[in-house]
Formats: structure tokens, sequence, C-alpha cells
């Protein structure tokens, strides 16, 4: 994916800004990108530090030459990445890039860069560390951080920093656009709720993860169309296996989230996510009698994976509720 054509097209508030401060040397030495879950802030990141130490900018990155590769290939020396999507940032991540820009850059640029994606998942530690490194920053060092929740993110460094905030897009535009690089309808109904750009959607309908979470979602759905007792029998056998990592079941309980509020959109008349879906929906609007307490309980869920919680029993939790709640009402 094309990072300046995607910024300039579909986030030209934020393309323009940076446009001007490369372009008139009024750089910023921190950035902070914020936008919804899905939104392409890393790549973003990555692609505004090929425009500090391209070899032909434009006067953004060119996206093709050698120091541009490289950077995409992960080997450029004065380029460092911290990425908190799966892991907390800890206190020695940021002593790590301390560590490494105390000394002289190595490249002829003479331009250091540090990119940490997820800020808001840095240990209290690791922020004092970013804040005291942020304070007195080295004329040739850059930082871009990104955040998906800005509520998460100290006051502090936000006013070190100046943010870019890029615009969340029509559902709608980014499933139509999906399907017309030749993702499944599912899928772009699925993907479009987590990713704010269709060439990323695109990358992610062959994940494991996901495709173990769809089918596992899928065969829910097939399961509560049947009588309760059997459901919960199908859902051990059809569900549970496939949902062994925590990835797995963070984008099952989302999409099962989704379900659950279209069965609610579609019981009070509105307009619905998943239109491949329609024909369970209306089924089960009429077999599900408590519907949003179910969406409640799945969302609630959600929070707790990341607690060491036996994932097993937290489905297990979730499912009996469903089915348990329509047998107190009668069904």
């Amino acid at each position: 994916m094309k990072m300046g054509l995607y910024l300039k097209n579909r986030q030209p508030t934020v393309y323009q800004t940076f446009f001007n401060a490369i372009n008139t040397n009024h750089l910023s030495h921190a950035y902070l990108l914020i936008g919804e879950q899905g939104t392409p802030l890393l790549e973003s990141a990555i692609f505004f530090a090929k425009s500090l130490v391209c070899r032909n900018p434009r006067p953004l990155a060119c996206e093709e030459c050698l120091t541009c590769l490289r950077i995409d290939e992960g080997n450029y020396a004065d380029l460092i990445i911290i990425d908190g999507a799966q892991k907390s940032i800890k206190k020695d991540d940021v002593h790590a890039i301390e560590e490494r820009f105390e000394t002289s850059a190595v490249e002829s640029k003479g331009k250091m860069i540090y990119i940490i994606n997820h800020i808001e998942n840095m240990t209290s530690e690791a922020i004092n560390s970013l804040l005291k490194f942020l304070e007195e920053p080295s004329e040739n060092i850059y930082a871009f951080l990104t955040c998906e929740n800005e509520s998460r993110v100290l006051p502090t460094i936000i006013s070190r920093s100046q943010t870019l905030h890029f615009k969340s897009l029509d559902k709608n535009i980014v499933k139509d656009a999906a399907i017309n690089l030749g993702a499944e309808k599912i899928d772009a109904e699925l993907l479009c709720n987590f990713y704010n750009n269709e060439n990323i959607i695109m990358q992610k309908i062959e994940d494991s993860d996901y495709l173990n979470a769809k089918e596992s979602l899928l065969n829910t759905i097939s399961a509560l169309n049947t009588n309760n007792r059997e459901a919960i029998v199908k859902i051990h056998l059809n569900v549970l296996p496939k949902l062994k990592s925590k990835e797995a079941m963070r984008y099952y309980l989302d999409m099962l989230s989704i379900f659950f509020q279209d069965l609610l959109n579609i019981t009070i008349g509105r307009p619905i996510l998943l239109s491949t879906q329609l024909n369970n929906l209306q089924i089960l609007k009429s077999k599900l009698f408590h519907i949003q307490e179910s969406l409640i309980t799945i969302m609630t869920s959600r929070s707790q994976i990341d607690m060491n919680i036996n994932l097993g029993l937290l489905l297990d939790h979730i499912i009996n509720y469903i089915v348990e709640g329509d047998e107190k009402n009668g069904n």
C-alpha cells in the first residue's frame, strides 16, 4: 500500500499538515498520531519517518528509493520502532532508545527517529522515562507516537507533541473498496469494523486468528439456530477448539458483539452492518429474548481476556448466559 496516496486521498488534513512542515523546514520533534481502531497509524508513522530521510523526497517520501525500501525491510540503522500492539511497552524499551541515540547517527542523513506504536499501552515507568526524553529533544532526534485512545494519553505527552488527528472513514466506503479489491462480502463487512483501510483488510483476510474467529462466529450463529441444549454442545465442539489464542478470542468477541448489535438494530428497525447474515438475524431476533443483556455480557467479557482468565471458561460463561437467559424466558 502506498501510504502517500492513502494520506493524500483519505487523510488530506494530516497529509497537508506534514507536507507543509517538511516543505518549510518547520518540523516538530515529536508527533502524536491519533485515530480510531483500524486506522493505519503505524504505517503512517513509518511513512513520515521515511519522508525525513528519503533520497528523492517530493517533498514527502517517494517510497521507492533505496532508503525507503531499507526502512520497509527494517534495515535502517537510525530508525527504532517499538510496537505496543501486542505487549506492554516498558521502561527498558524507552531506555534502549535513549542509549542508542546517545551516540551519533550512523546514516548519512544524520537524523535519528523513533516510533512508539500504541503509547496508551506504556507502563507508568515507561511514560515517565519518555517524558524526560521528550522534554529536551536533541536537534536531530524525531519521534512519532501513535494511539487509538487519546483519553489514556497524559496531557504532558500531548503538550510536548504536535497532534495529528486521523478522521474516521465511513465503514461502507471501506467495505465497498475492499470488495472491489476482491474481498468476499462477509470478510469486508466484518473487517471494516476493525480496519479503516481496504488494503489492510486485504492483508488480514488470510490471518489465521481472523479466520478461526470468523469460522467460530458462523458456527456460533448456526448453533444458536438450534435448540438451546444442542447449541451448547455444538459450540463446545465447533467453536472452543478454534479459539486457542487471545487474539482469536478478541476477534471472535468483537465480531459476536457486532452480530448482537445488529440483532438490536433489526429489532428496532435500524440499518444493519452484516447484510450477509440477514436471514440469521431475522430468525434469532425472535428466538433470543435478552439481546441487549447478552451484548453487555459479551462486551464486558472482552475486557477480561488479558486477565489470565481461562478462555474456555470465559466462552462458557458467555454462551451459557445467552442460552440460559432464554430458558428463563421460557424459550
